[in-house]
């Protein structure tokens, strides 16, 4: 039958798709739990914020893959209620990244910029890496969205690092590590918002679906 047929090359194409993505996530997950380990040691030996705020991307990352890898083939309902986890972990890290920036702000000097640099390039190398591979699923539901979202963040987190190192060696001071710490957790926060409204319209269409084939079968046992 040409239905069958077509369902089954559909299904079968779904499959390979999944399969390819699964690797594709692996992949990510492993690069960006290996740069939260490197990013967290120079944070603390340059005494930068900035890296702090990106090593602690990297591991929410390394988290937001492993959920996905998790719900992957899973239905849609499920996939939205991940994102929203994710969201929500993206949204609390961006909150706290902006309450360490204030408290470095008063207390702590100047950190190395030769360690934020050095560091910075090398991660960027990495999330660089990562974006090209998750590029072509930019487009989907939220939970895809979402892994689109934190790699494409992380790369700009990256450049911004790059500048504040620059910034902290022209000007002596802490405020360039600062004010990119605080645009990192920002453009968390941005991207919690994005995908928190993505995943909340996937669970309003697929309600509206279930209420819609309900009420066909109820209808049809009445008839």
């Amino acid at each position: 039958m040409p239905g069958c047929s077509e369902c089954s090359a559909g299904s079968a194409e779904q499959a390979a798709t999944n399969s390819v993505f699964r690797r594709v996530l692996w992949i990510a997950l492993l690069a960006n739990f290996v740069m939260f380990l490197v990013e967290l040691a120079a944070s603390y030996i340059g005494d930068s914020i900035s890296l702090q705020a990106d090593a602690l991307d990297f591991f929410g990352d390394s988290a937001n893959y492993a959920i996905s890898l998790f719900v992957l083939g899973m239905s849609i309902v499920h996939r939205a209620r991940a994102s929203l986890f994710k969201s929500l972990s993206m949204a609390s890290f961006g909150l706290w990244v902006i309450g360490a920036a204030l408290y470095r702000a008063v207390t702590d000097s100047a950190p190395d910029p030769l360690v934020m640099s050095g560091t910075a390039v090398l991660a960027l190398g990495v999330n660089v890496g990562v974006a090209l591979l998750l590029y072509r699923y930019r487009v989907g539901d939220s939970n895809m969205r979402s892994i689109w979202l934190c790699s494409r963040n992380d790369a700009i987190g990256n450049l911004a690092v790059i500048l504040a190192a620059a910034g902290v060696l022209a000007s002596g001071t802490r405020w360039p590590d600062l004010a990119v710490a605080t645009l990192i957790a920002g453009l968390n926060l941005w991207a919690a918002l994005q995908v928190t409204r993505l995943a909340i319209q996937e669970l309003q269409l697929s309600r509206r679906e279930r209420d819609m084939h309900t009420g066909v079968s109820v209808e049809s046992r009445l008839t």
